[in-house]
């Protein structure tokens, strides 16, 4: 049996902290290859997600946030914003589940945000072709910076690739 309890996701917080990418995962599933990969996913502010699918091998994702809120940004083909939902159980908003081959990504929004995430095995690394080409680079951190803080609010006006660019 595996409990999950404040212990184990203060554990899982501590090393998100530390970590450079702001982020570490607690796997419940022992091999990567398991037929159902269920994980803890500990995140802080700064943590980059590239707007990404899941397309050949084509998998739903499934997150439940368990503490914390995380937007959830979904994105046409050209890099549109099409739909911004804040998930947080203070606001009663609780997860999300996302069909195969959809652009998103999402945005920290608090410190010790821990998200249970479900997705079908096994474990596919993101190939290029899965990664949006309108995303910005890892590697530009003002790039990356510039999406993380950018107001979805009014998220039909928004393109990833104009803030990027312009």
């Amino acid at each position: 049996m595996k409990i999950i309890d404040k212990a184990l996701l203060d554990s899982v917080s501590a090393q998100a902290v530390k970590s450079p990418r702001l982020r570490m995962n607690y796997n419940f599933h022992l091999h990567t290859d398991e037929p159902l990969n269920r994980l803890l996913n500990a995140m802080e502010p700064g943590s980059y997600f590239p707007p990404h699918r899941h397309k050949n091998p084509d998998k739903e994702e499934i997150f439940l946030v368990l503490r914390g809120s995380v937007l959830i940004l979904i994105f046409d083909d050209d890099g549109f914003v099409a739909s911004v939902t804040e998930i947080s159980p203070k606001k009663e908003v609780y997860g999300m589940e996302i069909e195969a081959g959809v652009w998103h990504s999402l945005i920290v929004l608090e410190p010790d945000t821990v998200v249970y995430e479900v997705k079908r095995g096994p474990y596919v690394p993101l190939t290029p072709d899965n990664i949006a080409p309108w995303a910005p680079d890892p590697a530009d951190r003002n790039q990356v910076n510039e999406f993380l803080s950018a107001d979805y609010s009014g998220y039909l006006a928004v393109n990833v690739n104009n803030m990027i660019t312009n």
